[in-house]
């Protein structure tokens, strides 16, 4: 019989499927290497490419999934605790005025991957991506490249959410191993994809059939790569799918109806989903430390967007899939024991593609020029320098139309009916609409915002999205 080769095997097609337990799975993790020498992957692991050998810190990065501002008991959830999450906001930097990108999944993470915002590139545009048959074309330079190029070894381990086709996929990006699902979400029992309800979980180009809930596999595998022994710096981007809908927390089985939209689910359960990730990330610092990186390793810790259903928004207005401060303002802490001071706060407002500048600067690593980044490096902010004013954009044009700005502490926000304006420092909430009483605060952003529309694509028209 003639071997397949996984490069020709489409990924929505499905690629070769392999059972492992989750012990088999940790002795094993080395295949995902053996799958990363593919030829053919992307253009850089070519191994007559000569690169350097990094000098800076090893880096973690870690997104949480739909995290509300309020989940984690030091941002104020009072039903629960978040014992790891709130001792690492202590042991670095808490970020009080972190936004996402986007309010919705891959807009972000495109965000993120390219440090620009995420309407500058056509896959920025489409929401829920997966639905469409694009995704981030390896064309673009991304983090992990600029990394990999750099010295760094590269790793992802859980959510992808840019592209389900092989021609997208994560080891086209720079990643020298990916372990994870490509699509928005899975079950997290049974691993079944909930956008074309089929298995969804791989190791490197191929399907794997694994038991366990995929917290805690994406934990494993992160602690086996933080493990290793190895001859360059680390960054590994652990992208967490909690707690993400469905609902369903360690110990429950598959359920028929946990992959409808927003199905089921209690507070009781969402407590021990995050409880779940909160267990993880204790894993992975642990493993840290148990490998003598802890005090020379920057790790950061956000979420991807603001929650939904079951969430704690702090008080904030609205959640996901909207621009109001619920569905933008996130949760944000930085770790790092030889740059930054332990038990600090900073008031630095900041965006998605702001940490992708900050670790590239950590690593000594340039961006591509020809991309220029719209993120800045907070870097300083993070180890006590003072806030630096921002004017930051948005725009999300699915179902619900909205675009903002904030400049300083005014918001701008165009809703599907009103416009508003805000002055966040004195009303987080966003309760009280000033649109009237500061007319010229009103038309210097909605110049900006206009000038910035100008600047970016033009969005793709409601009517051809959900045809």
């Amino acid at each position: 019989m003639t071997p397949i080769d996984p490069l020709d095997v489409p990924v929505r097609a499905g690629m070769i499927r392999t059972r492992l337990d989750r012990r088999g799975f940790v002795r094993g993790a080395a295949g995902a290497a053996a799958a990363a020498a593919l030829p053919g992957l992307w253009s850089c692991r070519d191994e007559d490419v000569a690169r350097p050998v990094a000098t800076g810190p090893d880096l973690v990065f870690i997104m949480a999934d739909d995290l509300g501002y309020a989940d984690l008991s030091i941002y104020g959830r009072r039903d629960f605790e978040t014992p790891v999450l709130d001792r690492l906001a202590r042991e670095g930097v808490m970020l009080t005025q972190a936004c996402s990108a986007a309010p919705v999944c891959s807009p972000t993470r495109v965000a993120l991957m390219t440090g620009r915002y995420p309407a500058r590139l056509a896959v920025g545009l489409e929401e829920p991506l997966t639905t469409h048959p694009t995704g981030l074309s390896p064309e673009v330079t991304t983090l992990p490249r600029l990394l990999w190029n750099a010295g760094y070894e590269t790793a992802l381990v859980g959510k992808w959410h840019l592209g389900l086709d092989r021609r997208y996929h994560p080891l086209r990006h720079g990643f020298d191993e990916f372990f994870g699902h490509l699509g928005s979400s899975v079950d997290y029992v049974s691993h079944i994809g909930t956008e074309h309800l089929e298995p969804d979980l791989y190791d490197g180009m191929r399907r794997v059939d694994i038991a366990g809930y995929t917290t805690d596999l994406f934990t494993d595998r992160a602690v086996d790569i933080i493990r290793r022994q190895r001859s360059r710096p680390l960054f590994l981007s652990l992208q967490y799918n909690a707690p993400h809908w469905p609902w369903q927390a360690p110990g429950d089985p598959v359920q028929p109806d946990s992959l409808r939209w927003q199905g089921g689910g209690s507070a009781a359960t969402y407590a021990r989903m995050v409880a779940s990730l909160d267990q993880g990330v204790g894993r992975v610092l642990d493993a840290l430390r148990a490998a003598g990186m802890e005090r020379d390793t920057l790790v950061i810790f956000t979420s991807d967007n603001g929650g939904e259903a079951w969430s704690d928004m702090g008080g904030l207005s609205h959640g996901k899939m909207t621009l109001w401060e619920g569905g933008i303002r996130v949760a944000a802490m930085a770790r790092w024991p030889q740059r930054i001071p332990a038990g600090t706060t900073s008031g630095q407002v900041a965006i998605t593609m702001d940490w992708t500048a900050t670790l590239l600067a950590a690593a000594g690593a340039a961006p591509d020029p020809a991309l220029p980044l719209d993120g800045i490096d907070i870097l300083p902010q993070l180890t006590g320098a003072a806030p630096v004013p921002r004017e930051l954009f948005w725009r999300i044009f699915q179902r619900r139309q909205q675009k903002a700005v904030r400049s300083g502490d005014w918001k701008y926000l165009v809703t599907e009916d009103a416009t508003h304006l805000f002055h966040l420092g004195s009303d987080p909430g966003e309760k009280t609409d000033l649109k009237d009483a500061e007319p010229a605060v009103l038309a210097r952003l909605r110049s900006a915002l206009a000038a910035w529309e100008a600047d970016v694509l033009e969005p793709v028209p409601l009517e051809e999205r959900y045809r």
